[in-house]
């Protein structure tokens, strides 16, 4: 599928890291580097404009090893950039490690995922079906 950018940032476009890989990877754009202190979030700009085509979401997700390596995650985790938006794509980014962490230019920080969605079309309703489950929630189906 062909989509619409503007890369602003003097980094290379997103990109799969493999073969089967859903989401590329995307880069910090910083004039100097950034200190993530412990507990401290920062919007990180990438220097990325994006028309997303209708019907479609742009999810930003962590990546797995500096969540895992260095406790740096995406704080409203999956984020979701509308079709309707032509701003830049900024990374909402956390510090739930034992240290601050150092954000350079380039450093891909990121995930991106270009995902499908439908639109609804609310059918008011006085009764839904009924299932084996009903109305359990948390913790209904076990531990």
């Amino acid at each position: 599928m062909e989509v619409k950018i503007i890369n602003l940032s003097n980094n290379e476009l997103p990109a799969y890291q493999t073969s089967h890989a859903a989401g590329m990877d995307i880069s910090a754009f910083l004039e100097e580097p950034i200190f993530l202190k412990v507990g401290q979030r920062i919007l990180v700009p990438t220097g990325l404009f994006i028309e997303i085509p209708v019907g479609f979401e742009i999810q930003i997700r962590p990546r797995s090893g500096l969540a895992f390596k260095y406790g740096i995650t995406v704080l409203n985790s999956p984020g979701t950039v509308d079709a309707d938006y032509r701003g830049e794509i900024k990374v909402l980014l956390i510090n739930q490690g034992e240290r601050d962490f150092e954000i350079k230019n380039g450093e891909r920080i990121a995930q991106m995922i270009l995902s499908k969605h439908e639109i609804i079309d609310w059918q008011p309703a006085q009764d839904l079906s009924k299932t084996n489950r009903g109305s359990g929630g948390y913790g209904s189906t076990g531990k």
